[in-house]
């Protein structure tokens, strides 16, 4: 039988184990191999990848420039002034109506009281809810429109602000109509209490939380001689009305006599204050 280098030893004898530094080297030398292996797949995969994912992203500015039709997609950012102002007023028309609801609740639950101290209280309210603007009014009065002025910034040398109608206007013909003896004001249709306020926001008056833009309309429910005098007599008014009829301003001023009809305040009867901070040492 042959004995070449390639044969199986005899049966007790063992094969030399390689030498350690044999063994390293073979070690050395697979893990070589597997990161050989390893390197081509992902070089691989970076090829493929790479331009998939720059056709995807370029797929979805597409997408979004279509869509947008030039406009902002971010949610939550109003863009239209007057789309903002439309919904703030209807969110106001909804919680007065709610209030308007729970306020009849709140009367017909107390109605059934018969306690002899809430009937002397709902006396009272019931003596104080007209002077309180919460019964309706209607009678002879007077009835003055403020508006715009029709001349342009470039029509005009005069500076702007005296070419609109501005808060303090309105609050000058409220006010002259009081002390001429008027039972009841609105503005806008709107009844005037102790806690309305007007505030000018841009190119309209917010009142009562519900923007109105020009012209505004002041009725006030009195004897008309008493509160023609009135509004005649206040300075801050001639000085309005002297500008009304300058041709390089025209701001807009109209009062006539007529039949009033001023509704019930309908609006919030809770007050807002604020309180003090207690002082730090």
């Amino acid at each position: 039988m042959s004995t070449g280098s390639h044969a199986r030893p005899p049966a007790g004898h063992e094969a030399p184990r390689p030498s350690r530094r044999a063994r390293a080297q073979q070690v050395l030398a697979l893990a070589r191999r597997r990161v050989r292996t390893r390197r081509r797949t992902t070089g691989g995969a970076w090829r493929v990848g790479t331009p998939v994912v720059v056709l995807l992203s370029g797929s979805l500015f597409a997408v979004s420039a279509v869509n947008s039709e030039g406009t902002d997609l971010r949610a939550g950012r109003y863009t239209d002034l007057a789309s903002l102002v439309q919904a703030e007023a209807d969110s106001y028309e909804e919680l007065r109506a709610r209030v308007a609801e729970l306020t009849t609740q709140v009367t017909d639950l107390s109605a059934q009281v018969g306690s002899r101290d809430v009937k002397r209280v709902q006396q009272r309210i019931e003596e104080l809810r007209d002077p309180a603007g919460l019964t309706p009014r209607e009678g002879e009065g007077l009835r003055i429109t403020l508006s715009d002025s029709p001349l342009e910034a470039d029509d005009t040398d005069q500076p702007t602000k005296w070419l609109i109608v501005h808060q303090q206007d309105i609050q000058a013909v409220v006010n002259a109509m009081w002390r001429g003896g008027a039972s009841a004001v609105t503005v806008q249709g709107q009844r005037i209490v102790s806690t309305t306020g007007i505030k000018c926001e841009a190119n309209s008056v917010t009142l009562q939380g519900v923007p109105y833009p020009a012209p505004y309309v002041i009725e006030a429910v009195g004897d008309p001689t008493a509160l023609a005098a009135s509004v005649d007599a206040d300075p801050y008014l001639q000085f309005y009305r002297s500008q009304a009829i300058q041709e390089d301003i025209q701001i807009g001023w109209d009062m006539v006599e007529d039949e009033v009809d001023a509704p019930a305040y309908d609006g919030l009867l809770d007050l807002s204050y604020a309180e003090p901070l207690e002082p730090t040492v």
